[in-house]
């Protein structure tokens, strides 16, 4: 089982931006400076979301558009191909 970190953090200006400092949960999640995160604001809820975004090498005649759409497709119809599988 996993631990997990709890910080307490104070909003600073940087320049014309605000921020935080956070270098021990980026530690937690293998997190570098130059890395890619994604951002997801829950709505109605003030919580903020922020994962490492997993570098994939894709194979040679798959385009970024093609996992888009596929993404797209799975997570609209995701209970659907759920139930699909369990037949």
């Amino acid at each position: 089982m996993s631990k997990a970190l709890h910080l307490e953090r104070k909003v600073s200006k940087f320049g014309n931006s605000l921020g935080l400092t956070m270098t021990e949960a980026f530690k937690q999640i293998g997190l570098e400076a130059g890395d890619k995160v994604e951002v997801s604001i829950k709505e109605n809820s003030e919580e903020i979301v922020i994962k490492k975004v997993k570098k994939v090498d894709l194979p040679a005649g798959i385009s970024p558009d093609f996992l888009d759409t596929l993404s797209q497709v799975m997570g609209q119809y995701d209970t659907t191909l759920k139930e699909l599988k369990d037949r």
